[in-house]
């Protein structure tokens, strides 16, 4: 067993919402009665590679590599990550020891604000919000998002867009859209609440339109297995209703051997106080094909429902989609 640690070293991105993220963690443990917290910014890949969409350099673990390698290292005690970044399959000697509360899981849009001030305008979160939204940007609008998830699922309700890699900060981001340089973003929901842009959000899209990634919203706390000193900190402070949920939705990932770059949604609601319903989708990159299945289990089935979901896409021809994407 690992010895009490005078301080802990906590490994993360050094953007906006992962620096948010770690220091969130940090008070957190303080709070909670470990020691000092010191943060350590590594540099992924992924950060980068900012001109590239994820798809083309290796999808998202870009940016959990050089930060994984670290902790294996023992250079860091734990790493912070959003946990729809991490590979459905954690590398040996390392585990997901703890998560935050689950923020706001769903996609969000969100439209350009002009200089003078006026935008399109902020809907209203009634029904017909998604109808207003395509009249709003009409029939081919360009979008920015460089997910292949939210492309796929997002050309059932555009089918003419356009849709454009946009990376960087969330402020840079921003400030690209209300340039110009898009009609709309679609963006995690999460980190626009998070980071204080929540007056930014147009529309949440509902999961029976776009099914968000595996994760999104959870802040996961991952360490070395045999660090019991540090998974004793970390477990006085993790969820465990995101913690079922992340359960649910990476086993899903799993059982369609998928990466992070694929068109998989899973989103794991709690229901009442010991059930987990849980909805998978695969899409088809461009659009016409999309597979779902949902089920419904105890909260302490988590991983063997996420399973069972990822299966039955898998029996209606989530293969072979997931076949074609590699392929592509």
């Amino acid at each position: 067993m690992a010895s009490d640690p005078r301080e802990l070293r906590i490994g993360t991105r050094g953007s906006q919402l992962a620096l948010w993220q770690a220091n969130t963690v940090a008070a957190r443990l303080a709070a909670a009665g470990a020691p000092a917290c010191r943060i350590v910014i590594i540099k992924t890949t992924g950060d980068q590679l900012q001109d590239r969409p994820l798809s083309e350099v290796g999808g998202k673990r870009l940016f959990v590599k050089e930060i994984e390698d670290a902790l294996l290292r023992n250079d860091v005690d734990l790493a912070v990550h959003s946990s729809k970044d991490m590979p459905a399959i954690l590398p040996d000697g390392l585990s997901i020891a703890g998560v935050l509360p689950r923020e706001d899981p769903l996609d969000a849009v969100v439209l350009p604000v002009r200089a003078e001030g006026e935008g399109l305008g902020t809907l209203s979160p009634q029904p017909s919000a998604l109808q207003d939204l395509i009249a709003a940007l009409g029939t081919t609008p360009s979008i920015g998002t460089g997910s292949v998830r939210r492309v796929a699922q997002l050309l059932n309700v555009f089918p003419g867009a356009r849709f454009g890699n946009i990376r960087g900060n969330l402020d840079t981001r921003l400030r690209k859209l209300d340039a110009g340089e898009h009609h709309a973003l679609v963006l995690a929901a999460a980190g626009l609440r998070r980071l204080g842009f929540a007056s930014r959000i147009s529309l949440t899209l509902p999961a029976d339109v776009c099914v968000p990634a595996p994760g999104q919203g959870i802040v996961a706390i991952e360490i070395r297995d045999h660090d019991d000193a540090t998974r004793e900190f970390v477990s006085r402070i993790s969820d465990a209703d995101a913690s079922a949920a992340l359960d649910a939705e990476r086993a899903v990932v799993e059982a369609l051997g998928g990466g992070c770059q694929t068109p998989i949604g899973a989103l794991a609601s709690v229901v009442g106080t010991s059930e987990i319903e849980l909805v998978g989708a695969v899409a088809s990159l461009d659009g016409r094909r999309v597979i779902r299945a949902t089920a419904r289990a105890g909260r302490v089935e988590a991983n063997a429902l996420g399973l069972r979901v990822g299966h039955e896409l898998m029996a209606r021809g989530a293969g072979e989609i997931l076949a074609e994407v590699r392929a592509q």
